[in-house]
């Protein structure tokens, strides 16, 4: 797993290809709960499967962020993984971007949600 800080407000996590997929989002989660102070674009594009335990902890990350009034963004997402959100009926619940970029320039374009 990649994280970069991009800037003081923007990180963006590059998730592994592989079966750690549960422990990296995990480690991403426990991160953000120590400091939630910045947008997360999460980047899918080396992921070739999802479990339960994936989608629970990006459920956690996007509560995580939403209370502090910033953001997660999925970007790079196949369409066999976006297919897994659709089914599952989560497809709504998180934000999604065709690629990095995009959710960068999304990010920018989007006035923060304030956390009261």
């Amino acid at each position: 797993m990649e994280i970069k800080n991009l800037s003081e407000d923007v990180t963006v996590v590059t998730l592994p290809k592989g079966a750690q997929l549960e422990d990296e989002l995990e480690t991403v989660n426990e991160i953000t709960s120590n400091k939630c102070d910045r947008d997360i674009v999460v980047d899918f594009s080396r992921v070739e499967t999802l479990t339960s335990s994936s989608i629970c902890n990006l459920m956690i990350l996007n509560d995580l962020l939403s209370g502090c009034g910033h953001r997660l963004i999925l970007c790079n997402v196949s369409l066999p993984i976006k297919g897994i959100f659709t089914i599952t009926g989560l497809k709504t619940f998180f934000e999604f971007a065709d690629n990095r970029l995009a959710a960068l320039e999304s990010i920018r374009r989007t006035p923060r949600n304030v956390s009261k």
